[in-house]
């Protein structure tokens, strides 16, 4: 049995992030949450020469360098990662972010609670879900999607 794959973490704010590894470590999530400072590091880790398979990927929209949007149009625009399950986790509340978030192909979006059990809470029900109850196909040797219109 081959160990679960890493969590993505894509997060500028270091409490956030310090939190976010916190709470998947008191729930005992055995996968490893590796954190992404910014969108640039974000994209290197998914699609760069040294990319490595992921769960899946809890992405910030407020990013430094390269926003969130943009790693997730370039997520979804890349076979490789086309259907690499993407969560928004942001404190923006527009609606405007929502809608393209959406758009883009985010698999869910979830505004951060402020407060800190909430937070906590949020965070632990995330990850519980996509890493243990969320299935995704294998995607070595699977073939390309096929549209049928």
């Amino acid at each position: 049995m081959s160990p679960p794959a890493d969590i993505l973490l894509v997060e500028d704010n270091p409490d956030d992030a310090e939190l976010t590894t916190a709470v998947f470590q008191r729930h005992n999530l055995t996968n490893r949450l590796l954190v992404a400072r910014d969108g640039q590091e974000a994209l290197e880790l998914l699609l760069g020469e040294h990319a490595r398979p992921f769960a899946f990927v809890m992405l910030d929209l407020k990013l430094p360098r390269i926003s969130g949007h943009e790693v997730l149009k370039r997520v979804r625009a890349d076979p490789g990662t086309r259907i690499l399950p993407v969560i928004i986790l942001t404190s923006s509340s527009e609606q405007q972010d929502l809608v393209e978030s959406y758009c883009n192909g985010a698999n869910s979006y979830v505004r951060k609670p402020v407060r800190f059990d909430a937070f906590t809470r949020a965070v632990a029900t995330l990850g519980l879900y996509w890493a243990t109850l969320n299935e995704i196909p294998d995607t070595d040797g699977a073939p390309a999607p096929t549209s049928t219109g």
